[in-house]
């Protein structure tokens, strides 16, 4: 294995607040960025050294921009995989396509985690209203039915309170198109749990593994409000388990770079929600709270390096999102605080546009 040099430069497929902190950690090991992205501008803009407009059905494009990296890496999981595909017939990519393609659609992760032996939310996959009816009838409700792709942060989702509203629920979703990866949508029941937590580990290009401390989260409106370390109780019981669920996935899927797995805590252990191939809100924490960041040790593996410690720099750390027009100057004047904003103008309800990080020593 060798090491990408520094002074190499590193492609980062989208420009949001994401590849705004990997190109800032990239720098911080010596290397260049290249971020490659529809939009004209994003947050990432400011920090990277190339900004390449494109669609990423682009195929000129791409390849323009393959030959002007070195290794490249996305930010978000809502990219066409045949766009990483091509790519990768071109310059390293990491994560793989095959783990793109599992986390993008929610039935093959689950059927993914099932296989090795982890705990999902009954589900089955449904294409219209009588389909989700019938769903109804052989999962129960409450359920929440979501698209298969394209869901984050709460969108794409529809609350089921009763079966009798299978119809207004799929009316609702927007009755999504077939696509060429399965049926639109899927129907879960709804689990009853105590907690929510994740599992953020880095895998480098030699198999070598690496997790943070597994932070509980809490939503507010489908989006991560606040992520603690360290967890409760009956989260820290589950975290073991969930850990090394977490790691087969990495493993199966000959994965490199970090990996976030969301899962519930339930009386009947953990329960895999989803999975992010990539750097996760909720381990935005680890900035100031672990000696070594989630966007570090992706950094670190995607080019090769050994992964970074992921010890506490402190006894326990919280992590809040600012959303929409949440203030943050008084944090800016509180001691410990460490306030980042993401440069974002239009903060509109519910939009990340920063978080503020507090470390007890």
């Amino acid at each position: 294995m060798t090491a990408l040099p520094p002074g190499a430069t590193i492609g980062i497929l989208g420009g949001g607040q994401l590849g705004r902190m990997l190109a800032l950690a990239a720098a911080q090991l010596g290397y260049r960025t290249h971020v490659y992205a529809p939009e004209a501008s994003g947050p990432a803009t400011e920090v990277t050294a190339h900004w390449t407009q494109g669609r990423f059905e682009d195929a000129g494009k791409l390849r323009a921009f393959a030959a002007q990296v070195d290794v490249a890496t996305y930010e978000f999981e809502n990219i066409d995989p045949h766009a990483i595909a091509y790519l990768s017939g071109r310059v390293p990519v990491w994560p793989p396509v095959e783990a793109l393609d599992v986390a993008r659609y929610r039935p093959a992760e689950k059927a993914l985690v099932r296989d090795l032996g982890g705990q999902t939310a009954s589900y089955r996959q449904v294409a219209s209203a009588d389909e989700l009816r019938a769903a109804l009838g052989e999962i129960g409700a409450p359920a929440i039915l979501k698209t298969t792709l394209f869901g984050y942060d709460g969108k794409g989702q529809v609350a089921i309170d009763t079966a009798e509203d299978a119809d207004a629920a799929w009316a609702a979703l927007g009755k999504p198109p077939r696509l060429s990866t399965g049926v639109p949508a899927i129907v879960e029941g709804r689990v009853a749990f105590a907690a929510e937590f994740s599992v953020l580990l880095a895998r480098g290009l030699d198999g070598a593994v690496a997790s943070w401390a597994v932070p509980e989260n809490a939503h507010r409106d489908g989006i991560l409000a606040t992520s603690t370390v360290p967890a409760g109780d009956a989260v820290l019981a589950q975290a073991v388990q969930a850990t090394a669920l977490a790691r087969a996935v990495a493993e199966r899927l000959g994965y490199v770079g970090v990996l976030a797995c969301e899962f519930f805590c339930t009386a009947d252990g953990p329960v895999f929600n989803e999975m992010a191939p990539r750097v996760h809100n909720s381990g935005h924490w680890t900035i100031e709270g672990a000696e070594t960041s989630q966007f570090e040790n992706h950094i670190r593996a995607i080019a090769g390096l050994p992964l970074g410690s992921t010890a506490l720099t402190g006894t326990g750390v919280a992590m809040r999102n600012l959303l929409g027009d949440d203030g943050w100057a008084d944090a800016l004047a509180e001691p410990g605080a460490h306030v980042h904003l993401y440069g974002k103008s239009d903060a509109r309800p519910g939009r990340k546009m920063g978080h503020v990080t507090r470390v007890w020593r």
